[in-house]
């Protein structure tokens, strides 16, 4: 929700230029005059009102430039570093600058770039005239994020040369003869550097504010007037789409992240997946677009609603150099319907030992704003569907509820402190503290419980915001089992800052701040942010979590404490958790597909990072067929959708069956009040 901050506008707007500012009449990479009134205005704000406000000194001027740096050249294969001395001494004015509405030195750094960029993607261009010798021991590093920039020329050639031979062997191990292969790295390479060079100052000055801002912290952006507009786009959910975000990684556009409910999410469509070409309806032509801008592809991607769009796909779990997958989607605005809760019922266990649990999938936590605005009664929720679904499971005589959040990204804090209240009753859910350091509880109403018996919640990396002030509320109160893998860990609030509102400008010139400017606290008075919830009962990790997450930001908020509040105390014995975790300890280790699928992640998150790909074919394709033949003998990996296919979710069941079998068919009602104190060891 935009928050209008009408303190926020009289503190600054004697401070903005109210004359009115044109977008045309300034040369092609040389900042406008709405860049420089948006800058200090910006400036202005991240200095005083964030929840970790910035001091534009050198530090922060470092900070952001390696932000920028890294925005440009993230894989590290355009600039050499006596390039980046060059800046020495600029780079640590940057922050001070900015505030003065002093643009040169970024606009400098990026004619440095596309110049630089243009010589590589030349040499790349050369180099396609030759013959590949893939009978060698050489491997190609495609992620260099943590290396360090080449010394010389002569070194980043190197790097290209191996970049442009892995392009030809996965093109080739596609099943490309060299003529097809050449024209289409030709047209790869061409395009990457045309589109460097149509860059234009508004793009230019975005790619700067974005350093500015996540210099603050990770969770805080800039948006220039065209971005802004996407963003309420994606926000109001007004254009169709499939519902995936996406994101350039370089040689690939990348899925980032599947919204609940959406088209994408029904499909095969999985984070990480990498889009090589998009067709329009059932036949359209398929336009490969490596190198296109990530707006383009946007653009390509989105259309009327109910109209096909087809995606050529290579899954994350296999490597560049197989044949990509063609998806066919149904575009579609994502409704609360689709996003709605679920339910099924699994039974676990034999004979005396039969369990039924029911399993309710919840992939966000909604709620029908509109229809409540306009006072409908019956306005759809996330608490309100639970609420049927745990009635309906009542009634059916199931033993446990299991609540599967995985990629459960957030949503209403409202609804996650209401959801609580179904398991708990009334009592505090969170704690919230301000820039000020103000701190609120948010406190469930309910009256009672809905459901007292055996609970278990299952969450994974993906699991964030107000998932983690669920997942944590219920660990807190000892009411349920975690079970899954840490979660994302973001701990934080943020608010959108109208930046033309504040400089009363009647037409979009500015652009908009998401702005950083809360915390959330635990009841126990740890924060979710940073460490998110570790589980009780953890499974080994799926995810790579040092890459993925809040712990993977260089500059996140850090882990901290308030005091705690009084809250119920509803812990199961310790015998009962000990129990439960001898035996799924005894079972993974004994079960092959559970095994096979951990080794599986562990190899794609090996793969290609630590220690690169072989440009030996041989050596590939022996890789390849490795793969491909350990994917098949493993069991189907569905997603988080409440099929007993999932390893995760049927583990879990049994895990919430033999609670319900060592607590009793009834859950104990809870014992006196307790201060918790300190932190909770599942912080």
């Amino acid at each position: 929700m935009k928050w209008k901050l009408p303190s926020l506008v009289f503190a600054l707007a004697a401070a903005v230029n109210a004359a009115a500012l044109g977008n045309a009449g300034a040369a092609i990479r040389e900042p406008l005059p709405q860049h420089v009134q948006a800058a200090q205005l910006a400036a202005s704000i991240l200095k005083r009102f964030p929840y970790r406000p910035i001091a534009f000194d050198a530090a922060a001027s470092e900070r952001i430039f390696e932000r920028y740096i890294k925005a440009l050249d993230p894989q590290k294969i355009i600039f050499i570093q006596p390039d980046l001395d060059a800046f020495r001494e600029a780079r640590r004015t940057l922050g001070e600058e900015t505030e003065q509405g002093n643009l040169s030195v970024p606009f400098r750094i990026f004619s440095a770039y596309a110049k630089r960029a243009s010589e590589r993607l030349g040499y790349a261009r050369t180099l396609l005239r030759e013959e590949f010798d893939f009978a060698g021991d050489e491997r190609f590093h495609i992620d260099r994020e943590r290396a360090p920039f080449a010394a010389t020329d002569d070194e980043v050639h190197d790097l290209w040369r191996k970049r442009v031979k892995n392009d030809w062997l996965e093109l080739k191990l596609a099943g490309k003869d060299a003529q097809a292969i050449r024209a289409e790295l030709d047209r790869k390479y061409a395009r990457l550097a045309r589109r460097i060079e149509d860059t234009n100052s508004n793009s230019v000055f975005q790619l700067y504010m974005d350093a500015v801002a996540t210099a603050v912290d990770p969770h805080t952006d800039y948006f220039a007037p065209v971005e802004a507009a996407n963003f309420d786009i994606s926000m109001k959910l007004s254009l169709s789409g499939i519902g995936a975000v996406l994101q350039d990684t370089g040689d690939y556009v990348t899925v980032r992240e599947i919204m609940p409910g959406s088209p994408a999410a029904l499909s095969a469509l999985k984070a990480g997946d990498r889009i090589s070409a998009v067709g329009q309806g059932e036949d359209g032509p398929m336009v490969h677009v490596s190198g296109m801008r990530l707006e383009e592809v946007v653009e390509l991607i989105r259309g009327p609603e109910k109209t096909a769009v087809r995606l050529d796909v290579t899954p994350a779990v296999d490597s560049p150099d197989k044949k990509p997958e063609r998806l066919t989607l149904a575009r579609g605005k994502i409704s609360v319907e689709q996003q709605a809760a679920k339910k099924t019922v699994i039974s676990t266990g034999e004979g005396a030992g039969l369990k039924r649990v029911g399993v309710i999938s919840l992939p966000a936590f909604y709620q029908d704003f509109d229809a409540r605005r306009k006072g409908d009664k019956d306005f759809r929720s996330a608490t309100r569907d639970v609420h049927r679904l745990l009635v309906e499971l009542k009634a059916e005589k199931v033993d446990g509820i299991l609540i599967d959040l995985r990629n459960n990204g957030g949503g209403s804090l409202e609804e996650a402190v209401a959801l609580t209240g179904l398991f708990v009753g009334s009592g505090p859910v969170v704690q919230e503290r301000n820039a000020q350091g103000i701190v609120r509880v948010d406190t469930s109403v309910a009256s009672q419980a809905v459901w007292d018996g055996p609970l278990g919640i299952l969450i994974n990396r993906a699991s964030a915001s107000a998932s983690e002030i669920f997942a944590a509320a219920i660990q807190d109160y000892g009411r349920g089992t975690i079970l899954g893998e840490q979660s994302f860990g973001k701990g934080t609030v943020q608010t959108i800052v109208d930046l033309d509102k504040i400089a009363q400008n009647e037409q979009p010139q500015l652009g908009e701040l998401k702005m950083t400017i809360a915390q959330f606290f635990r009841i126990n008075g740890g924060t979710t942010q940073l460490r998110g919830v570790t589980p009780d009962i953890a499974f080994p990790p799926m995810s790579d979590l040092e890459r993925i997450g809040e712990s993977s930001y260089d500059n996140a908020l850090p882990w901290a404490q308030v005091k705690p509040v009084m809250h119920g105390d509803m812990h199961a014995p310790d015998s009962v958790v000990t129990e439960l975790k001898r035996r799924h300890a005894l079972r993974i280790a004994q079960d092959k597909d559970f095994q096979s699928l951990v080794a599986e992640m562990a190899e794609v998150r090996e793969r290609g990072i630590k220690q690169g790909v072989t440009l030996n074919e041989a050596e590939r394709l022996k890789e390849r067929r490795r793969r491909e033949a350990r994917m098949q003998s493993a069991p189907p990996d569905a997603s988080a959708s409440g099929t007993g296919n999932d390893i995760w979710l049927l583990e879990s069941i049994r895990i919430v069956g033999e609670s319900a079998e060592l607590l009793g068919a009834a859950r104990k009602a809870p014992r006196t009040a307790a201060m918790a104190g300190g932190e909770n060891p599942g912080s």
